[in-house]
């Protein structure tokens, strides 16, 4: 049974496990024997999931990837979105993982507020993508400060501007981020939109109105400043669905925003991945 688990953990399907059992010598086992077996899997995600969150937990970064699912017959895109926070002892955590149709405000704040429910408190600085339903769900959830994923502006910033020039844009762009204090990346955020804003005036625009939210990260401690500039923590967790919804493929999905008295569905044989 454990390695049957392990397997089902690891993103090994169902019929895979049927083959992986048979080569160990055991007889062969249906879809809906794995899937009772590793019932117990289900319980501790779902306990882990609901667990109560203690102490404060100043940086929270918050993600969403789309996966492919089987809902009434029908192939549908569903938002998955991942909360890992980091407490005041230094230890990062998966908090949540939660699904839905679409990053609607009302996903999200029911979202925050299961976490919130659980306990989360301390909450100084969300970071995220430039989502204006999140940005306003945490605003009312946490009053925390918005960080938006440097990473990703600088990629969205690049797409303002002409191929030819996406290099030298891309250079200016990266000494405003080289600055030791916020003060000094504030004056030389001006002066690089100053610079580009006559020739590339939507890139102009852009970054006068993105300024304070690319450059919140640096109102903490320095040393935090490479973890908390981007989503880019998330990345291992968000690649980890992917691999396993690419192992399993389309497939029902069973997880739901957690709200306070929700138990989510248990999977059924054909409804087994989150």
């Amino acid at each position: 049974m454990a390695v049957i688990q392990e397997a089902y953990v690891h993103g090994v399907s169902t019929r895979s496990v049927d083959d992986l059992v048979k080569a160990m010598g055991a007889g062969g086992m249906s879809k809906s024997q794995v899937s009772r077996l590793c019932g117990e899997i289900d319980e501790r995600v779902n306990a882990f999931l609901a667990r109560p969150l203690e102490g404060a937990w100043p940086y929270l970064w918050l993600d969403a990837t789309y996966l492919k699912v089987r809902e009434g017959g029908r192939i549908v895109s569903r938002a998955v979105i991942v909360a890992v926070a980091v407490n005041e002892d230094g230890k990062r955590e998966v908090l949540g993982v939660a699904t839905g149709p679409s990053e609607a405000e009302t996903f999200w704040t029911d979202f925050l507020r299961s976490l919130a429910d659980r306990g989360l408190r301390g909450v100084k600085l969300v970071i995220a993508d430039d989502h204006k339903g999140l940005r306003a769900a945490a605003r009312r959830v946490f009053n925390a400060t918005h960080q938006r994923c440097r990473i990703h502006w600088l990629r969205n910033a690049l797409a303002h501007a002409p191929a030819k020039s996406r290099t030298a844009v891309a250079a200016m762009q990266k000494t405003i981020f080289a600055q030791e204090t916020r003060a000094d990346a504030e004056q030389q955020w001006g002066i690089v939109a100053d610079a580009l804003r006559e020739k590339q005036p939507r890139l102009g625009a852009l970054m006068d109105a993105s300024r304070d939210d690319v450059l919140a990260y640096m109102s903490f401690p320095r040393e935090h400043w490479a973890q908390i500039a981007s989503t880019k923590p998330l990345e291992r967790v968000n690649r980890e669905v992917k691999r396993r919804a690419d192992v399993i493929g389309v497939r029902a999905m069973a997880l739901t925003p957690q709200r306070r008295g929700h138990r989510p569905p248990r999977r059924g044989a054909d409804a087994r991945d989150q």
